[in-house]
């Protein structure tokens, strides 16, 4: 069907190591001179990224896209599925919200969906040299194998070879491996060109009798064991292990973050996490949160659900009296919204609630609009009036937002960021209390900026009579630079390149 050279990473299981072999293989291609593009049919995530065009896509192609060399573009990911209940999902297809699916319509859902996926393929891939396939989940979760758009029918779909990734750190890796390439059907199994195990801490060599049962039983080789690393690239989805890293870690500074029943956009807080002496930890019981240094309610695809969850659980009757006995408070996007007066929902645009009152830590009010907001935008920090980001004040900076709702602020409030769309119009988009320690804003990607890490945590610093660090001022973008590189390094160092290649179809231009 496609003349384009093309290689698809597939997984034994979510957060296998699929997404971040996929952008390491970008950019090896990338490196080696071919034209590259990434490509996954189906996300599921709540972690989402807004283009410049203002289509919204997953984050996971959006890596594989800067590894590639490339600006992100929807055609990377046409189907990005939102949960935003147990069994319900927004549908975004080609960057813009379509509809609202229940789990039970998926079989049905997903016939229309193929139409998409197959266009937006045969659209991208006219334009590259090879295409690097990521899958989704299993190929081998069977209840889901019919009319499957995401793993086999992809590979099928592209005439694409296939490798499989599996997660030897969980534990079970043979049979992970063994089971998955026998629950395929004949014809998809002679896809499986190759095996990668993923996230191996220890001496390989102990290894390899495993690996060459491995072979012997399933005739397919093994083309590399990648070390454990650790790295600041943004992860997919909830499924990952940042949020159950170094929560026991002390340190001289204390971030805890809410975590949210469905929380998204996790990865604005990655940069805090890599700061020397600075312990980021997710908390969902109001007994762990403490007394941190700063607390943090990040952003959530069901606003109203999720307050109502943390009311419930005692998290919010926690964080009002952590405010109240002197602690600083940062909100973003939901999390922002959360922390206003009240929540409307006139349109049943989230759920059927119409009115929820809000936490009251900020003079705000929001109502709920049937268009969601997604740009990206130029945002100035007013840090004049913040106990945090003091030293700021009309510090320009770059971020992108997305959201549903529209707030209205009240005479209790201070601009904390004003954003500024592509035709200059300039509006206030996050507020400081009048203490000074509670502020929100719906700005995606303040703390990509190295600058704003510097000011906030030696301002935490101060605050604890400690002194000031040396801190990289470097920015996201520099910092990904140096961590996609070493991450591309570490697979050409333990991965079977030449092998992949020829399984690929293309000829290493380095060696010619």
């Amino acid at each position: 069907m496609m003349k384009t050279k093309s290689l698809m990473i597939q997984g034994t299981a979510s957060s296998s190591g699929k997404s971040l072999i996929a952008a390491a293989l970008c950019r090896i291609l990338f490196q080696d001179g071919f034209k590259v593009a990434p490509f996954k049919a189906q996300n599921m995530s709540n972690n989402s990224f807004v283009t410049t065009e203002g289509m919204e896509m997953g984050r996971a192609q959006v890596v594989q896209a800067y590894a590639a060399g490339l600006a992100p573009d929807v055609r990377m990911n046409p189907v990005l599925l939102k949960p935003s209940s147990d069994t319900g999902a927004q549908v975004v297809l080609n960057g813009k919200p379509s509809f609202t699916m229940h789990a039970c319509d998926w079989h049905q859902t997903r016939d229309k969906l193929r139409d998409t996926v197959r266009e937006c393929y045969r659209s991208i891939s006219n334009e590259f040299e090879v295409m690097i396939i990521e899958g989704a989940g299993s190929p081998a979760e069977i209840n889901l194998k019919k009319n499957d758009i995401v793993n086999m029918g992809m590979a099928q779909m592209a005439d694409a070879p296939v490798v499989i990734v599996g997660d030897i750190d969980r534990g079970g890796v043979f049979a992970s491996l063994v089971g998955t390439v026998q629950l395929l059907e004949p014809y998809e199994r002679q896809r499986v060109k190759g095996f990668i195990i993923n996230k191996f801490r220890g001496d390989v060599e102990l290894l390899k009798p495993g690996l060459d049962q491995l072979t012997q039983i399933t005739k397919i080789p093994t083309l590399g064991v990648i070390p454990w690393l650790d790295h600041s690239i943004d992860d997919e989805d909830g499924v990952t292990e940042w949020f159950h890293s170094k929560n026991d870690v002390k340190k001289e500074i204390d971030i805890c973050i809410i975590r949210l029943p469905h929380v998204s956009n996790f990865t604005d807080f990655l940069p805090l996490e890599h700061v020397p002496g600075v312990a980021v930890r997710w908390c969902s019981r109001a007994e762990k949160i403490g007394n941190p240094d700063l607390l943090i309610l990040p952003g959530t695809k069901a606003t109203v659900s999720d307050l109502r969850a943390i009311k419930k659980n005692g998290v919010a009757e926690s964080i009002i009296s952590f405010t109240n006995n002197g602690g600083a408070v940062l909100g973003v996007c939901g999390g922002f919204q959360m922390l206003g007066n009240c929540i409307k929902d006139e349109h049943q645009v989230e759920s059927s609630v119409q009115f929820e009152t809000g936490l009251k830590l900020l003079d705000m009010e929001t109502g709920f609009l049937p268009e969601k907001r997604t740009a990206q935008i130029d945002v100035k920090v007013f840090g004049d009036q913040n106990a945090l980001f003091d030293g700021l004040d009309a510090y320009l900076a770059k971020g992108y937002e997305i959201h549903m709702g529209e707030s209205t602020f009240g005479s209790g409030s201070c601009p904390f960021t004003v954003s500024y769309d592509k035709d200059g119009t300039e509006y206030v988009s996050g507020i400081t209390d009048k203490t000074g320690r509670v502020s929100g804003s719906y700005v995606h990607g303040l703390f990509d900026s190295g600058k704003i890490v510097c000011n906030v945590i030696n301002k935490l610093r101060r605050l604890k009579g400690l002194m000031p660090i040396d801190i990289s001022a470097d920015d996201r973008s520099v910092t990904f630079e140096a961590q996609i590189n070493r991450l591309a390094a570490v697979c050409r160092e333990t991965l079977d390149i030449p092998k992949i290649y020829e399984i690929i179809s293309v000829s290493n231009r380095t060696n010619n």
